[in-house]
């Protein structure tokens, strides 16, 4: 993978998105916490090694090697995500989530005190009424997964730019606060 930019922080997410696309295992796929916080510190040593550009051969291989082998349940667990994330935005869009089991679910959560989903629940002792379910929510500017993109230094000058912001009006005014400081008597 070649990143383009020098910002230290773009090549560190880069980096740390592509193993958690890998390495993408959860707690309820181990028989035990020990076990899963043991491939959690693996996973973080590679990733912190990769980063610091630290024997990269050796765990390119084992990285090619782990994909090779789990081939199966990390597309598995990437059909999971997917999942959850359709879930959460037709929750979002006040839509219920389709699951096998919607009948099940329904009477399950209806009870004594049911409000239906994205109405008002009655307060508590004269306090404000609280909201239940999902109501719509922002979706997130730009592109890219989970909100972070990897950009070069010139499409990040360039929208600085566009805003009103240069480097020599930071300058300028570094140096009027700096020579305003100075008391001479």
């Amino acid at each position: 993978m070649v990143i383009t930019s020098t910002n230290p922080h773009y090549k560190e997410i880069a980096i740390r998105k592509r193993i958690a696309s890998i390495f993408n295992k959860r707690e309820d796929d181990f028989p035990s916490l020990k076990e899963y916080n043991d491939y959690l510190e693996e996973v973080e040593d590679m990733t912190f090694n990769l980063i610091e550009g630290i024997d990269l051969a050796a765990i390119e291989a084992r990285i090619a090697k782990y994909q090779e082998e789990n081939a199966e349940q990390i597309m598995i667990n990437r059909a999971r995500k997917a999942e959850e994330l359709a879930a959460a935005m037709a929750a979002s869009k006040g839509q219920p989530a389709q699951t096998d089991n919607d009948d099940a679910s329904q009477n399950s959560q209806a009870g004594f005190g049911a409000v239906p989903q994205g109405q008002y629940a009655p307060t508590v002792a004269g306090g404000q009424p609280r909201p239940t379910g999902m109501g719509p929510q922002p979706l997130p500017l730009g592109g890219g997964d989970a909100g972070y993109v990897v950009e070069n230094e010139e499409t990040l000058r360039r929208r600085a730019r566009a805003g009103g912001w240069s480097i020599e009006i930071s300058k300028k005014r570094a140096l009027e606060e700096a020579f305003g400081s100075i008391w001479i008597s």
